[in-house]
């Protein structure tokens, strides 16, 4: 039984030597894992730094960036409105030019009367100068003159200055033409001021 005792008691010593030599490895092992978590922090927070700073790199680029667009936009703005305001300054450019020669005839045909008392040649170029203008209005920028004497009135066409009644019409039906009417591009510019034939009902 002594011996037993003593078997045990050094058998808990060598354990007891085992973990006591087994302590610093552990120790050492720590120092260690705390050392590597160190320098692993460290190396994240380098990472992050430089991520930071790349972030804020492109931030800054980005903000450059939006900045020249928003200044783009706003000088496509600018030059939008400055061209739409020359498009409606210069939108009849081309009908001006056409009124030209017109405009030249008539000139003309006042300094003809002017040194003539040939009241007909007066005529017949005022007569040209009007077939002219009419012309040029119909051909490039399609004018057109509403039709009036003898055609059924067409209030959208039509405009009655006068209302008379006539037993021998069917329907109302235009009888005087006062003043032409034009249509530009089949939509009514100026109705024709007419006077109306109204059958008696």
């Amino acid at each position: 039984m002594e011996k037993k005792e003593k078997k045990s008691k050094s058998e808990a010593q060598s354990e007891e030597k085992i973990v006591m030599q087994e302590e610093p490895l552990v120790q050492e092992d720590t120092v260690e894992t705390d050392e590597k978590q160190e320098d692993q922090k460290e190396l994240e927070i380098v990472q992050l730094k430089e991520q930071l700073a790349a972030a804020k790199e492109e931030a800054a680029s980005l903000k450059e960036q939006m900045l020249r667009d928003r200044a783009d936009l706003e000088n496509y703005r600018k030059r939008l409105i400055r061209d739409k305001e020359d498009a409606i300054r210069f939108a009849n450019e081309n009908l001006v030019k056409d009124l030209l020669q017109p405009l030249d005839d008539f000139g003309r045909a006042l300094q003809a009367a002017e040194s003539t008392k040939d009241y007909t040649k007066i005529h017949d170029g005022v007569v040209m100068v009007n077939s002219q203008l009419y012309s040029t209005l119909e051909k490039n920028w399609g004018l057109e003159k509403i039709e009036a004497v003898g055609k059924e009135f067409d209030p959208e066409q039509h405009e009655a200055y006068q209302v008379m009644i006539d037993d021998t019409l069917e329907h109302e039906t235009v009888l005087e033409e006062y003043i032409v009417g034009y249509k530009l591009h089949n939509r009514v510019l100026r109705p024709s001021k007419v006077k109306v034939g109204k059958p008696n009902v």
